[in-house]
């Protein structure tokens, strides 16, 4: 074993052992995964020969450093179970593919045959509760617009002042420029960092409150159709579960773009203050230029952010609110089930789906000291996948 995957291997101990699993949560390790197995395409089976010198204990490491404090024999005895399941994975999905794929279009073609009698309501049930889900999203895309704005506003009168402050002492004293202006400089590039961190403080738990949002609607939608599914109800439950898949990741599309943008807008204003010190050494005309811009340059980089942020959240309802549409066609037979847009492209969900119930199941298994269950011994069978809602048997040997 690799002294990486070791280390992964002993922080999710760790991890386990104090109970903070909220730092390295199962769906934060089954992004990894999941990404490693993707970018591995149509070389799938082939690669996963040569796992332990990929990247994939490195991305995960990623996740874990500077975690690990000590050692003892629960995590010895977590460690034996670990790696063969996490690095396993990306073979099991693999092998699983041709038969979840075959899983999907019989659950479909049962469901659809359940549906079809009342597939008219069915398809107004649905439509109005993607309308329903565009009421509620509607104050969030409002909310997360108006605190872009306060945050800007608040950003851009902080920062104004500066500009003006070093424009005075430069008319004032002409001698010592470096010694006078470079603090000042220093605490604008400051505030800068701190607003950027407190602007991602205030605007990430929008993105983080909206996947509670979502399994609440998607709930709902499941008892709305429940009566129309009949003795198909398990089959209509998975096809919600990668629905809501398909939301949450459009969630955290948000949330990254949202992180990313206030990165950016760090980083464009950091030459701005630069620029600054850079021309304290060139004397008082080459500075008076460059303080002349500031004010603007730094009012025109808040108001270029303020411009790109601001329609994110009804881009983002826009998104969800179709995907909830989209279950009109979702819930029959595709006609063209090898078609990149067909069952193509929902076998990619269920894959995902199907690794991130490993990974939560994994990670429910795993056992705290002074609770009555001790960790399985090793060679004994243990569940991979926990069972959807009336799982039949071909869905269950899916998860083993």
């Amino acid at each position: 074993m690799s002294l990486t995957l070791k280390a992964v291997v002993l922080t999710l101990a760790l991890v386990a052992v104090t109970g903070t699993r909220a730092e390295v949560s199962a769906d934060q390790v089954a992004t990894v995964v999941w990404n490693y197995f993707r970018q591995l395409g149509n070389n799938a089976k082939a690669a996963v020969e040569d796992l332990q010198k990929s990247e994939l204990p490195q991305q995960l490491n990623s996740l874990f450093q500077d975690r690990v404090d000590g050692v003892n024999a629960y995590a010895e005895e977590l460690q034996k179970k670990l790696v063969p399941f996490a690095m396993g994975l990306p073979e099991r999905l693999a092998n699983d593919s041709v038969e979840l794929k075959a899983q999907i279009q019989k659950e479909l073609k049962v469901l659809g045959q359940r549906l079809q009698p009342n597939a008219q309501e069915v398809s107004q049930l649905i439509n109005s509760r993607a309308q329903d889900l565009q009421d509620s999203l509607r104050p969030f895309a409002n909310e997360l617009r108006t605190q872009v704005r306060t945050q800007t506003e608040k950003l851009r009168s902080q920062l104004s002042p500066y500009a003006q402050r070093m424009e005075t002492m430069l008319r004032d004293q002409k001698d010592n420029l470096q010694a006078s202006l470079a603090p000042v400089a220093d605490e604008l590039q400051g505030l800068i960092n701190q607003n950027v961190k407190e602007l991602k403080e205030h605007l990430m738990p929008f993105a983080d409150d909206l996947k509670e949002r979502i399994d609440k609607h998607v709930e709902i939608l499941r008892q709305k159709l429940a009566p129309y599914a009949k003795d198909a109800q398990e089959n209509l439950n998975h096809q919600l579960e990668a629905l809501a898949l398909q939301m949450k990741k459009n969630a955290d599309t948000l949330k990254n773009k949202l992180q990313a943008d206030a990165d950016q807008l760090g980083q464009s204003l950091a030459p701005l203050t630069k620029n600054v010190r850079d021309k304290l050494a060139g004397g008082a005309a080459d500075l008076q230029e460059s303080l002349a811009q500031l004010g603007s340059l730094l009012d025109l980089k808040v108001e270029q952010f303020r411009s790109s942020v601001e329609p994110h959240g009804e881009a983002f309802n826009k998104i969800l609110v179709q995907q909830v549409k989209e279950l009109n066609e979702k819930l029959y037979p595709d006609p063209d089930p090898e078609s990149e847009s067909g069952d193509g492209q929902r076998l990619k969900t269920f894959l995902e789906l199907h690794l991130r119930n490993k990974m939560n199941s994994f990670f429910s298994s795993l056992q705290k000291p002074g609770q009555d269950q001790p960790l399985q011994k090793e060679g004994q069978d243990q569940p991979l996948a926990p069972p959807l809602p009336e799982q039949t048997p071909e869905q269950a040997a899916l998860g083993g």
